[in-house]
């Protein structure tokens, strides 16, 4: 099956869909690279003062972490591999820079249900779409472009903590509980019907951060034995339906005084540092 990749390059997902793109170049059709600061979302200050509004001025460590220090690190990759001598690491490559090397079809994603995408999908004759943290949500007739439908590989016990900050969520549970769940895309958010799901186990001191990092790199082995099961039969199963649960969108400032007060973080040095080390070894 040859797979359409779609992503938003950053911290949760760098490494892990860097490693994925070099083991499957092979069976990859094509990448689509989310362009986070698209006009449809306000760009990066329409961002900002969204996030500002909606979540408040502690939220910015985890958007900074997540997102603004990733991009920093991948405009100094070229220098920073040069000199750390991991030019030739897959993790540690820019996503962008991967495709050119492994000859792999790549664009900018500004609309994931325009005619450019479809275009793409067709193009490359793209039986799968994968959404491996993707900030698009695709509408049916984006998935009905892909033979085979779609996955989506999310951080989360689904169908708990459907949304883009999932182990911001677990983290505001009583008993935290983590795990990945694979499974198929639906034109409504992480409502798919399940394929694979396994619990991780995760230190007790984990931020936010660094339990996403974990559980998409955890999605891995799952995920690939889907896509197995999917190249011998030729079509993915329809998967377990279950009901859906609330959605959990981005953290109110009230949800991010109850996580300080768990003695909870969102982000930590380490974070931080792994942040900025993207384009070195892991």
């Amino acid at each position: 099956m040859r797979i359409a990749l779609f992503t938003l390059e950053a911290l949760p997902n760098a490494r892990a869909v860097r490693r994925f793109v070099a083991d499957n170049a092979a069976r990859i059709a094509f990448v689509g690279l989310s362009d986070p600061e698209r006009p449809s979302t306000g760009g990066l200050t329409g961002q900002v003062r969204r996030h500002l509004g909606r979540s408040g001025a502690g939220f910015l460590p985890y958007l900074a972490v997540n997102f603004g220090l990733p991009d920093l690190a991948r405009g100094l990759a070229p220098a920073t591999q040069a000199l750390a001598g991991s030019r030739d690491v897959p993790e540690a490559t820019p996503l962008r820079t991967l495709c050119r090397r492994l000859g792999l079809p790549h664009a900018t994603i500004t609309d994931v249900n325009g005619p450019e995408t479809t275009g793409h999908l067709r193009q490359h004759r793209a039986d799968l779409i994968l959404s491996f943290h993707f900030d698009q949500i695709f509408d049916a007739a984006t998935l009905a472009a892909a033979p085979a439908g779609g996955l989506n590989v999310h951080p989360s016990l689904l169908p708990r903590h459907r949304g883009p900050v999932p182990t911001l969520h677990a983290l505001l549970d009583e008993t935290p509980q983590f795990g990945v769940t694979v499974h198929r895309l639906a034109p409504e958010i992480d409502a798919g019907g399940i394929l694979a799901q396994e619990t991780v186990a995760l230190p007790p001191d984990v931020t936010a951060s660094r339990a996403a990092v974990l559980l998409h790199e955890a999605g891995r082995p799952p995920l690939e034995r889907i896509l197995a099961e999917a190249e011998r039969s030729g079509a993915l199963p329809e998967g377990r339906h279950v009901p859906v649960l609330p959605y959990c969108g981005f953290p109110s400032p009230a949800q991010l005084r109850d996580l300080k007060r768990r003695g909870r973080r969102l982000v930590d040095a380490g974070d931080l540092r792994e942040a900025l080390s993207l384009s070195l070894k892991p």
